[in-house]
């Protein structure tokens, strides 16, 4: 059993807690709490971390991996990111993906990859992770067939944004660029058409066709789009608003757009 915090292993839980760049040097994660570990692949578990106070508790229910290190309770009060935590903690492999790969697995008009035509998000410097973990989510359940960021956006391995996730970083593909103006004009060789949301848009968003391949562009929270990313639209769409609200949440902007799109394709 691990006792000690200065224990290298439990000083390496903490570099991979606080810090993008050992994250992104080890190509791991922190996931924490039983209903995320449950969801995480088999293939992509590194360590399972534990109390035995969880184990007794828990004995019972399935848990993924067959070695598990057991962490005192002080110890594991130390490297966990939650005020109250459950006593398990895992450290898992990210996933990589090339947009080549997240288009190969929808059709567009082409007819290859799935029968189901592209549904693609594009974010452009969103920055609160949890908005970010969000957007993920909620995804997943308007059947987004995957995700574009820019550089600039929040790390998704952040451990804020992954619990925002509720799972669902596990199931979605989603790939980082440097040239976001770049990939979102790659995206129209693919028969891809794309919408931004945007103040300026001069149609309602659900005065559009999304039944074919579809993609939006989500801004930053304060900001918005920046102009150049903007520019690559083939379409400005605005959300109507009743009140004094000049905008909405990027997250919930995200879901009303999306959500419109299975809505439109379910219908027809």
């Amino acid at each position: 059993m691990i006792t000690s915090t200065s224990n290298p292993r439990m000083k390496e839980i903490i570099q991979l807690r606080k810090k993008s760049r050992m994250r992104t040097k080890t190509g791991t994660f922190l996931v924490e709490g039983l209903r995320m570990i449950r969801e995480i692949p088999k293939e992509r578990l590194v360590q399972l971390y534990a109390t035995e106070e969880f184990l007794k508790k828990h004995r019972k229910e399935p848990i993924p991996g067959t070695e598990v290190m057991l962490v005192s309770p002080e110890v594991f009060a130390y490297i966990s990111d939650t005020k109250t935590p459950q006593g398990v903690l895992a450290v898992v492999r990210q996933s990589m993906f090339t947009q080549e790969e997240i288009l190969e697995k929808c059709s567009g008009k082409s007819g290859t990859g799935t029968d189901r035509p592209a549904h693609l998000l594009v974010l452009d410097n969103i920055q609160d992770p949890g908005n970010l973990g969000t957007i993920f989510r909620t995804a997943e359940a308007a059947g987004v067939t995957g995700i574009l960021l820019s550089r600039d956006c929040a790390d998704i391995y952040n451990p804020k944004t992954i619990r925002s996730t509720m799972g669902a970083i596990f199931r979605m593909p989603f790939v980082y660029t440097d040239d976001l103006p770049g990939a979102v004009n790659s995206l129209k060789k693919h028969d891809i058409r794309v919408f931004a949301a945007h103040l300026e848009g001069e149609r309602a968003y659900d005065e559009e066709d999304y039944r074919q391949g579809s993609a939006f562009l989500i801004g930053n929270e304060g900001s918005g789009l920046r102009q150049e990313v903007a520019a690559c639209a083939d379409v400005l769409v605005r959300i109507p608003m009743e009140g004094m609200a000049e905008s909405l949440n990027a997250a919930v902007a995200a879901a009303v757009l999306m959500f419109e799109v299975s809505r439109q394709r379910k219908r027809y």
